[in-house]
């Protein structure tokens, strides 16, 4: 920016001074070794005949800065007070409405909070949340084989080789801030057993993964799953006890013939404390592989407690417990199981996830994890689930973590490839909307997509 002075040709009772070029200046003095480009130009402030007016612009100069004029502060107020005080420039015109506006009172409204988002910089000034590559944990898929292999239903998603796509994508993760993962395994067929015992094999899938991370990778925070379904061949978050029945019933008809309906009832149960003693080890193992925190998604009962005191009991007190509290028996799962290959063998998880159409009961499994020493409280779906969210940031002084699940990722995805939505936009509000509801971290797909986004940004 720069300053040029003008003066117009108007006669003037103040004092002048006389530059080497002979101008005269009124309460203005140019220092030696300046030259000024003057020109006259016409001002729409009125001011008296006696009065000569300077009007100083941000104006054109060879090296971009404004020029001093090398006036003392008291040489600057007596020409203010001579009534020689420079003119900025004229207030822009207001801006006319379009032809056909109608001419309309003014509202009487003490209070317009358009006023607060009418330009960019008011509007960043007024944000009420941030978002940051900081609150990203990034969901990333692993397997035993060397090659990526693509994810149908998720788009851009990966079975990652632990040994070379993983660390490549950490990596790139690292770069534009994501600096925590999860860790899900695609565990081969022949290790799956009804109890799941290849969950605490310290030589296993993901123990190798935490080592290898860790060692190239010491400051990266991992977080780990524990549930049985990877390693179950019945695919349900726990130990599965078979002993259904069936039910034959005759229901005559108006004809008074008869139909045959066979209802076959659940085929097994879940038992609980038989899978949370599985859960412990699972936890252990991972802990004594490097973990920074266990996340038990299996939503078994008293689970939390019992892998607090197993974990303590082997000296990971460090280690944290990030419980999904309010995990729901949810419809937007359907990706991520055709990325693990961990589809339940019969049956529906409804026995142990929660019923989609409960709130209140959030509540009651928040106050048992936070009592058996939960450090994190995660809500499973995310976006659907907005108001379980809030909930819980409002009940409990415990951070709170929102799982974008995969079904919302490929909706995304699918919406953006078929141009019907923008999916950059899309996406970076869905995630605003989560830390909006309350979330401290989201565990979400797009992490290294917002991440970059979020950078592109800021460049």
């Amino acid at each position: 920016m720069a300053s040029t002075l003008f003066h117009s040709p108007c006669a003037c009772s103040a004092p002048s001074i006389k530059s080497l070029d002979g101008q005269n200046y009124v309460g203005l003095k140019p220092s030696a070794n300046l030259r000024f480009k003057f020109s006259c130009v016409k001002t729409t402030v009125k001011a008296p005949q006696s009065q000569r007016l300077f009007i100083v612009r941000a104006g054109e100069t060879r090296d971009g800065q404004i020029k001093k004029l090398g006036l003392s502060d008291a040489e600057c107020e007596a020409a203010v007070v001579a009534g020689n005080a420079p003119e900025a420039p004229p207030v822009p015109p207001k801006p006319a409405a379009p032809a056909g506006t109608p001419v309309v009172p003014s509202l009487p409204l003490n209070r317009r909070p358009r006023r607060n988002r009418k330009s960019p910089a008011l509007r960043a000034s007024f944000q009420e949340t941030d978002l940051s590559p900081a609150n990203f944990v990034y969901p990333l898929f692993i397997h035993e084989g060397e090659e990526d292999t693509p994810i149908g239903a998720m788009p851009g998603c990966y079975r990652l080789g632990w040994r070379h796509g993983l660390v490549e994508e950490v990596a790139k993760a690292r770069d534009v801030g994501v600096n925590s993962i999860v860790l899900f395994p695609k565990v081969p067929d022949a290790l799956k057993t009804p109890t799941g015992d290849e969950a605490y094999n310290d030589n296993g899938l993901v123990p190798r993964t935490i080592r290898l991370l860790k060692d190239k990778y010491p400051d990266l925070v991992i977080y780990t799953d524990v549930a049985l379904d990877p390693y179950s061949s019945d695919g349900h978050d726990g130990i599965v006890r078979e002993d259904g029945e069936f039910l034959i019933i005759f229901l005559p008809c108006f004809y008074a013939f008869f139909y045959v309906c066979v209802f076959e009832s659940e085929r097994g149960v879940i038992m609980n404390d038989e899978t949370v003693h599985q859960l412990c080890k699972q936890a252990v193992s991972q802990a004594r592989a490097g973990a920074d925190v266990v996340s038990p998604s299996d939503m078994m009962d008293g689970r939390v407690g019992a892998i607090r005191a197993a974990l303590d009991a082997k000296g990971f007190h460090h280690v944290s417990i990030m419980s999904y509290t309010a995990k729901y028996a949810s419809s937007f799962y359907g990706p991520f199981r055709e990325a693990l290959d961990s589809n339940p063998r019969f049956g529906d998880k409804k026995t142990y996830q929660m019923n989609p159409a409960n709130y209140r009961e959030a509540l009651v499994e928040a106050r048992e994890d936070e009592s058996e020493g939960a450090d994190i409280l995660l809500v499973k779906p995310g976006l659907p689930y907005l108001d379980i969210i809030r909930l819980l940031r409002d009940k409990s002084p415990l951070p709170i973590a929102a799982y974008q699940v995969s079904g919302e990722y490929s909706m995304i995805k699918a919406g953006g490839v078929l141009k019907m939505i923008d999916e950059e936009r899309v996406m970076m509000e869905s995630l605003m909307c989560l830390r909006r509801a309350g979330a401290d971290i989201i565990l979400t797909y797009f992490a290294l997509q917002a991440a970059k986004s979020l950078c592109g940004e800021k460049r």
